[in-house]
């Protein structure tokens, strides 16, 4: 592989298709990442009614290739094809437990089971509430098989003001779980004694 990470992101259909859009940002604006993207089509129609009429567009012009879902032969789905890890967000409750039965059926879902089967990180922004147990059972399947699930459970210690510093900082934490120096930290908890001693000056 070349000096350039080559990071593979995949959007599908769940709700909260803006954490994609700000992963991709924030590994375009690094300038150090090669961008290999994904989306489903169900995740076409999430992006349309969430984000709006030229998302996709957007995120295919800031990704190095984007990869139709249905190319089972594209580059990312060989082992031999070497990447530094796959983001998954949204990840929809359906291509979880793809993902953990590797029923590899269409390019997003094979991409993963590859970063599985080769050792790589796959982080899995899984996006479904209330939880029953056929979504635990796959949640706790995948974990077994090497995945990272995380859902965009948002951090409330660093006071976000918007929407729009939620889905960053869950974008920036997705980022860090690849165990990348890409220099996009997320806001980190500083402990109770830094609180402390803001709140007695």
């Amino acid at each position: 592989m070349s000096g350039r990470l080559r990071i593979v992101v995949g959007i599908s259909g769940a709700s909260g298709a803006a954490l994609g859009v700000r992963v991709v940002e924030l590994l375009t604006e690094t300038d150090q990442c090669d961008i290999h993207l994904v989306v489903t089509h169900h995740a076409e129609r999430t992006l349309l009614h969430e984000v709006g009429r030229n998302a996709l567009s957007a995120l295919a012009s800031m990704a190095t290739r984007h990869h139709a879902d249905e190319d089972i032969g594209a580059s990312i789905a060989s082992g031999s094809f070497r990447t530094a890890g796959m983001i998954v967000a949204p990840c929809s409750i359906r291509t979880l437990s793809a993902i953990a039965t590797s029923a590899a059926s269409n390019l997003l879902v094979r991409a993963a089971d590859v970063q599985l089967k080769e050792r790589r990180r796959l982080v899995l922004l899984v996006r479904e509430t209330p939880l029953h147990l056929g979504h635990l059972r796959a949640m706790t399947a995948a974990t077994e098989i090497g995945a990272i699930i995380a859902p965009p459970v948002p951090a409330f210690y660093h006071k976000p003001a918007s929407m729009t510093e939620v889905i960053d900082q869950t974008a920036r934490r997705a980022i860090d779980l690849l165990d990348l120096d890409l220099h996009l930290p997320a806001h980190e908890w500083e402990g109770e004694d830094h609180v402390r001693d803001a709140v007695q000056r």
